[in-house]
């Protein structure tokens, strides 16, 4: 069995450049929301820094996208918040089950996030617009939530995966 979970994790690399591609990714849009608002707010005061009208609705986008992906790279790392308290008091097999089972339901609501959010954003998605940008489609709106289901899932099966590999591994919890 060891010689199984050895093989399988040479592909570790791969998760590792996922994790870093989406990393960067909420950096860029950390950074275009700072500029988007800056420029923003100077434009209010300072009279030859325009002031674009469209500037909140594509900062407000931006915002959704990290905030989907920041979930998808907490999973990774492990860093949502759960119940805590009652570990100490349980058996540790039956900590791992229960992080395995909620691994599990983690990964049914990425399926649904990309399955419905993909159809929010093709449909309803497509058929408005911004207000402040007419010929840009909504789409871009519920676009984040498929991409977000699609990077849980890449980052869940690592989860799960480390969650069978320590029942089968002593010693290797992660």
């Amino acid at each position: 069995m060891k010689s199984f979970f050895d093989a399988v994790d040479k592909i570790k690399p791969i998760y590792d450049v996922a994790y870093k591609i989406v990393l960067f990714i909420c950096k860029l849009l950390l950074v275009a929301d700072i500029l988007i608002t800056s420029m923003s707010v100077l434009g209010r005061y300072v009279s030859f820094v325009p002031d674009p009208a469209w500037s909140e609705e594509i900062v407000l986008t931006l915002m959704s996208y990290m905030a989907v992906l920041s979930a998808a790279l907490a999973i990774r790392r492990g860093a949502h918040i759960r119940m805590t308290a009652l570990d100490v008091y349980l058996p540790k097999k039956l900590l791992k089950i229960l992080d395995l089972l909620a691994d599990a339901f983690i990964m049914v609501l990425a399926f649904v996030m990309l399955i419905v959010g993909w159809q929010y954003a093709t449909t309803l998605g497509a058929k408005a617009s911004y207000v402040s940008l007419p010929k840009l489609s909504k789409f871009w709106m519920y676009f984040p939530i498929p991409i977000a289901g699609f990077a849980m899932i890449i980052f869940e099966l690592e989860a799960i995966y480390n969650h069978i590999k320590g029942f089968f591994i002593k010693g290797e919890d992660k």
